[in-house]
Formats: C-alpha cells, structure tokens, sequence
C-alpha cells in the first residue's frame, strides 16, 4: 500500500509564498482602515480577551479556562467571541468614537468562510444614528477594496462592485421578494408567532417539532434570502425583526422591527450592526431568554454580565458594527478561502 506524503507545514516557505499576496493585501488594509479611523477622529482602543462572559447568544459557543487567584481560588473565564461588551463600557466611560481590531474566538466553527480564532473590527458612534454606521460600513469596505486595487468582489460564481451605491432592503421585503411571505404578519408586537411563520413556510423548508420562530426564521434567510444579497454590489439588509433584535433597540413607531441591520457582498455576510440598546431591562430579559433557550438546546448557559448591564444603563444613545475582517479580505484580495488570508491558521492545522 502506498501512502499519500504527508502536506508540508504551512509555515514551509513555498505554501507560504503561495499565500504572501494575501497577506500582503491585508496588511494594506489594516494601514488603509487605520488611516480612515484616524481621520474620522476614532480612538483605537485594545480590550481584554478574557471575560466573566462571552456573549449571550444561543448558538455562539465560546472555549473557556479558569484563573487561579493567589489564594488559590479559581474562577472560570471565557475566550470572548466578540469586544462588544468592552467596547460599551467604554462607552459609559465617556469614549465617543472607538474602533478595535478584535482577536475574538468561536467554538464549533470551521469552515471556507469561518475560523475557530478570528479577527473582528469594531468600531461604535456615540449620539449617532444607525444609518450613520450603515454609511460608515460601505466607506469602510470601499476603502479596503481600494487599499488592494481590487475592481470587483467575486465568490463561488458571484460578483459585487464595492464602489457602487448598495442597495438598501429591509428584512420584511426580502422575505416577500425571495421567499414569498409576509413576515410581519408572522410578529405580534415584539413576539413572533411560530405556528403562522410555520403555515407561511410549509412547503419551502424542512420544519421540526422543536422549531422556535427563529429557527424558522434563519433557515428561511439561508436558503431563500442570503443567495441573492450582493449581487452585483453590497446589500445593506435592515430592520431585522424584533425575535432577532439581539443588541439592538426596537423601531420607535414600529414593535416589529428592530434597529439592526447587516452587510452582505457577493451572498456573503460581513457586517452585523445596532441602533444599541441602552434599557438594561430589556437586555437582562433578551439574555435570559438565549440561555434558557441555550439550555435547552446545548445542555450549558454562560453568566450574565453584571458589570456590563450596569455599563447599558449608564451608556449614551449611539451605534457600532462588527465586521468580520477576515472576510473583508478574502474578497478585497481575490482569496477563496478564508484560511488563505490569515497570517497562521488555527493551531493543529497544517
């Protein structure tokens, strides 16, 4: 029996060549961005990694390890899968403008468009709009498709001019352009109705006895909506419904909708951003809801924050994004694969 030879290392000089265009695209970037920042008059800060809590999301799974304290107690801390509870109670601190090229972690994620260990750029408006977040992830992206010379994004067959005017479609449209239903009838006030998003989706989707509104929700978006967003230049998808709110406030005028709103190129997500919500209340609620639900489904629930509640309650009105920079430079490279444009890919790999 003959065996294959084992691949060469990745830091084996002729596999590292092959990737060093990418790589040198991103440092452009990073100095491109920086530049952009700077100008626009934000403080790059550096938060911690490792935090009382991770992130209250259902399906975000984060590695954890434990502290040992000099007197020998320990206390168990989470590899953060986002800066964004830093970020905020920097915010309260009184910071206006901020942005951080983010080491973050995710477990139970590997894939052409994820890592286990990945980077994250974030940056938050106080006393700003969403809208003005939305029009500052189109400069970025611009900006960094600029920083390579890179005329047009294109992945798995699809295209999308980064230069052009994006197209702006709020989440209810998408459903009724892509999926055929009309999602808000599917809300009551800030509560989605599982059984009628059943009804409208029966026929289009697998659907399981144990399918919350929200599975329903995502697996009508992947299959049906995410395929035709940035098709020939970026789509700025909003006002997502309130079920999936998250971090964002609720419309004023409208229960249904929440202030959130993400960015998509060539049908890949790079940017998930919030009008933030400052009633600490609510957050409290949203997160107890996720991990009963992650109970439920994993079997395991992270902490709350309490320190970063307080830190809502005391924040000013403002606006951030989290753009998946990794991403950001597969496409602003020419890359397919997001592991070519990571300086080492995660421990273990070859």
């Amino acid at each position: 029996m003959v065996r294959e030879p084992a691949p060469s290392p990745w830091w084996s000089p002729q596999r590292h060549a092959d990737v060093r265009p990418f790589l040198q695209a991103r440092a452009a970037i990073v100095r491109a961005l920086r530049a952009w920042f700077d100008e626009q008059g934000f403080m790059e800060v550096e938060t911690g990694i490792l935090q009382v809590s991770p992130g209250n999301e259902t399906h975000l799974h984060a590695p954890a390890t434990e502290l040992t304290a000099v007197d020998g107690t320990r206390h168990r801390r989470y590899l953060r899968t986002s800066p964004e509870f830093a970020c905020k109670k920097l915010l309260a601190a009184g910071e206006r403008r901020i942005f951080e090229f983010a080491r973050v972690f995710r477990d139970r994620e590997r894939g052409d468009l994820h890592l286990p260990e990945f980077t994250m750029l974030e940056w938050y408006r106080a006393e700003a709009p969403y809208d003005a977040i939305m029009a500052d992830t189109v400069v970025v992206i611009a900006h960094a498709a600029q920083a390579t010379g890179i005329r047009q994004f294109a992945f798995r067959g699809r295209t999308a001019d980064p230069f052009a005017e994006p197209e702006l479609l709020t989440v209810a449209a998408a459903f009724a352009r892509h999926a055929s239903i009309d999602l808000l009838a599917t809300i009551r006030d800030r509560t989605g109705d599982r059984e009628a998003l059943a009804a409208a989706a029966a026929g289009k989707i697998r659907i399981t006895a144990d399918d919350t509104w929200s599975d329903l929700f995502s697996k009508l978006l992947v299959e049906y909506v995410e395929p035709h967003l940035g098709q020939g230049r970026l789509t700025v998808l909003y006002e997502y419904p309130s079920p999936e709110a998250a971090l964002a406030r609720v419309k004023t005028g409208d229960p249904r909708v929440a202030e959130r709103f993400e960015v998509y190129a060539c049908g890949v997500e790079l940017a998930n951003g919030f009008g933030e919500l400052t009633d600490a209340a609510e957050q409290r609620r949203r997160f107890e809801d996720e991990m009963a639900e992650k109970q439920r489904r994993y079997g395991e629930r992270y902490p709350l924050d309490e320190d970063f509640l307080a830190a809502v309650a005391a924040m000013p009105q403002a606006s951030g994004v989290a753009l998946g920079f990794d991403r950001l430079v597969m496409l602003a490279a020419g890359a397919v694969r997001i592991d070519q444009v990571v300086w080492t890919p995660p421990a273990g790999e070859r």
